[in-house]
């Protein structure tokens, strides 16, 4: 396995994923974990072969994970197929409804690169219905950024004690 480095891919467009990236980022970054926080648009197979262990995050955009992380997986799925066979990753969704199908997709692509899921998918419900409220700026609770810090801690504490 590459490392104990923790790869956090994540799409945000109105800034709600992003503040659970970031917090997951910061919880694993307190156990001394080597994290990388990167934009779906800048992420590839370099990236995900680099590190250890990998947090996914998005919006759930129709019921669905983003097109940006989407992308991202489209870029990097071959290159890395039977590469990364083993480790551990975990999965963020920003919903406006529900957000499982977007953690189902996310699933089932690292269910084919052979990743293992060391936690349920962290699930923020934002209750956004409208056009102006799915468009609209979002501010993640803080009792829901303690979950997502958290996970980012349990994830990197797992990496460092090689228990994933």
């Amino acid at each position: 396995m590459a490392g104990g480095a923790l790869l956090i891919v994540y799409h945000s467009l109105t800034g709600g994923t992003r503040q659970m990236a970031e917090a997951s980022a910061e919880g694993a970054a307190a156990e001394g974990a080597v994290v990388h926080l990167l934009r779906a648009a800048e992420a590839g197979p370099g990236e995900v072969l680099a590190a250890g262990g990998y947090l996914f995050a998005t919006p759930e955009n129709l019921a669905a994970m983003s097109g940006q992380l989407k992308d991202f997986f489209d870029r990097s799925y071959y290159g890395v197929l039977d590469k990364v066979n083993g480790r551990p990753y975990a999965s963020l969704v920003c919903a406006g409804s529900d957000g499982s199908n977007a953690a189902r997709q996310i699933a089932r692509i690292a269910t084919g690169w052979r990743l293992k899921a060391v936690a349920e998918p962290l699930i923020v419900c934002t209750h956004a219905q409208t056009p102006e409220a799915i468009l609209a700026p979002k501010q993640i609770g803080a009792a829901d950024l303690e979950r997502c810090r958290a996970l980012g801690a349990a994830l990197a504490a797992g990496l460092a004690m090689g228990i994933f």
